[in-house]
């Protein structure tokens, strides 16, 4: 996969995919995400955080995805990339079937392909304010770009804590953890999410299109 720093662009082989999930650092926002996806009929999680590995051909910058039907939406999520000793963070979307979700979460991540964005900036170049970065997503609904996450990475656990929470080794990424969606989660499949770092002045944005495959019995 190719990617753009502010060093130049950057080759990277993925090796291994991780999803980390239930990382709000509010544990009454947690809840709150745990209440969301219990009202469309997915489980609770058995501890929090959880880290779910998925296969790494999952991760993609193609602007336009195959799913499996009408029944899935992303979530925008910052996404730490290892290639040797060097951290990048870039944006990512945890796409996931909404229906399967309701059966297994880890099955429903794992169906779903992974769009990121392009963009990724030095990890060093952020640690000392990632609090203050903030990370918004829409979709489409009925012909028009909607508001669908709002929130800043101080609602998430410390993303330094997380990476100590499982081994990332060299040539991996993990998404980081979501917001609420407003109004609640829903199907999608036109989706955009932005990621912005105010205090030098930077965006990171993705747009992608998650096309569905008929369900063939």
């Amino acid at each position: 996969m190719q990617f753009e720093t502010e060093h130049g662009a950057l080759d990277v082989t993925i090796d291994q995919l991780i999803i980390a999930g239930w990382t709000g650092r509010d544990a009454a926002a947690v809840q709150h995400h745990i209440d969301e996806l219990a009202a469309i009929g997915v489980a609770p999680p058995s501890e929090v955080p959880l880290y779910y590995r998925v296969s790494r051909s999952l991760l993609t910058t193609d602007p336009v995805v195959e799913v499996l039907g009408e029944h899935s939406s992303g979530e925008a999520e910052p996404m730490i990339l290892r290639q040797g000793d060097d951290l990048w963070l870039g944006l990512g979307s945890d796409h996931t079937d909404r229906e399967l979700e309701a059966t297994s979460v880890a099955a429903s991540k794992q169906v779903c392909p992974k769009p990121c964005s392009t963009g990724l900036w030095s990890y060093d170049s952020v640690a000392g304010h990632l609090d203050q970065i903030t990370v918004r997503s829409w979709i489409e609904e009925t012909g028009a770009w909607v508001l669908y996450q709002d929130g800043a990475l101080s609602g998430l656990r410390p993303l330094d804590g997380l990476r100590a929470g499982v081994q990332m080794a060299d040539r991996s990424a993990m998404m980081c953890g979501t917001f609420g969606a407003i109004g609640g989660v829903r199907p999608a499949s036109k989706f955009r999410a932005t990621m912005t770092d105010p205090v030098l002045g930077r965006e990171i944005t993705m747009t992608y299109e998650a096309r569905s495959l008929p369900v063939i019995a």
